[in-house]
């Protein structure tokens, strides 16, 4: 009986609201920087720059994703 207690209470923990607010920031992160790529790959198809936007977007993606993760967590700091 105590370890069903116990499990429920890890399960609590899990479910906590300050846990959840971190749970998408990953998905939110490669979700970014994954539009930008394929908008990248569909605009070197469109002006056949072939790798230029691509890496373009890139690093467009991983700068606008940082962001958003660190003014996130900054925000949810607060």
């Amino acid at each position: 009986m105590n370890e069903n207690k116990k499990s429920n209470k890890e399960t609590d923990s899990f479910l906590n609201p300050d846990v959840i607010k971190y749970l998408g920031l990953g998905t939110q992160l490669a979700g970014t920087v994954a539009v930008m790529v394929l908008l990248g790959y569909w605009l070197d198809s469109k002006f056949d720059l072939k790798p230029v936007l691509t890496i373009i977007f890139s690093f467009l993606g991983i700068i606008v994703g940082m962001y958003q993760f660190i003014k996130t967590v900054i925000k949810s700091d607060k």
